[in-house]
């Protein structure tokens, strides 16, 4: 006898806003349950300590999650300076101190080295793999852990406020794999103190903003009612970035099941119109998002289909 298939056929995205003092795993857990949904994931993790903006995939949206994970991130923080912790954040013990406190014409006269291309350590306290272990379980065993630096993007970084000489508040969009918890460690080290991040907040993931987010407890009060689904934006939202291609229907069908579309006869190549050999779209069968698709040697040809 053929098992049942837990949840429900549900497809889309959650702008989920969340809160302090859970997991985005534990989050990913409740939204899944309010939509009885069958398959869920989320798109870049948001430590325990941090709010804000953790978009969540529902079946097949789980597909655009990469998209997601590539695209650029809003942050705010606040650094407070004289203490760096194990965790980089104020989850961790204090590991060391400074009587330094930086001015606004010191803390200003350094964001510049912090902008564009700079190689960065990522927290003892990350989800990184090394030899197959997670570097926070490594970390929480008591382990020595040595992580590699690796280049990322900060393509803004402005000074907001700075309510006390121990503090000061700062607004980031950074590029994908940037630890905020580096940066505001990295960014006390070059004011000859240490420091790390009190509280994070994230305000955007590509195109889902913290103005168009939910809380976790106004979801929870949706749990499996109808009305939760005002709250699902179309699979299709991921992709802003990635131009539409509309398809007839027996292209689409073609490229459901997993084949290439060729596209010889002009008329068909003006439909690229400005797309080059190697672009991404996303084929669509009227409003129906079918496939993220890219074109090479004359033809669509399916990365990732959509069923829909």
């Amino acid at each position: 006898m053929a098992r049942r298939k837990r949840g429900n056929p549900v497809h889309g995205w959650v702008i989920l806003d969340k809160p302090v003092d859970i997991t985005s795993t534990q989050a990913v857990a409740t939204v899944r349950r309010v939509f009885d949904a069958a398959k869920a994931g989320h798109a870049g993790t948001l430590d325990p300590l941090a709010t804000g903006v953790l978009p969540i995939a529902l079946g097949e949206a789980t597909k655009t999650v990469p998209y997601v994970m590539d695209a650029t991130k809003d942050y705010a923080f606040t650094v407070r300076w004289g203490e760096a912790t194990s965790t980089d954040d104020a989850e961790g013990e204090v590991v060391a101190s400074s009587e330094g406190r930086p001015d606004e014409a010191a803390i200003l006269g350094v964001l510049d080295r912090f902008v564009g291309e700079i190689e960065q350590v990522p927290p003892k306290f990350s989800a990184i793999k090394v030899d197959g272990e997670r570097a926070y379980d490594l970390a929480r065993s008591g382990e020595q852990v040595e992580l590699d630096s690796r280049r990322i993007e900060i393509l803004d970084l402005r000074l907001v406020d700075m309510p006390s000489r121990d503090e000061a508040r700062f607004s980031v969009t950074s590029g994908k794999g940037a630890y905020m918890r580096s940066l505001a460690r990295d960014l006390a080290l070059a004011l000859g103190t240490v420091g790390h991040i009190r509280d994070l907040r994230r305000l955007r993931v590509g195109p889902f903003s913290a103005e168009r987010a939910i809380s976790l407890d106004s979801l929870a009060e949706l749990m499996h009612n109808p009305a939760s689904l005002e709250h699902l934006r179309p699979v299709e939202t991921a992709l802003d970035g990635i131009p539409a291609l509309a398809l007839k229907g027996p292209e689409a069908t073609t490229l459901r099941n997993g084949q290439g579309v060729p596209v010889y006869r002009s008329m068909d190549r003006d439909r690229f119109g400005d797309l080059q050999e190697g672009d991404l779209v996303y084929a669509t069968d009227g409003t129906v998002p079918v496939a993220i698709a890219r074109i090479e040697s004359g033809a669509i040809r399916p990365v990732r289909v959509l069923n829909l």
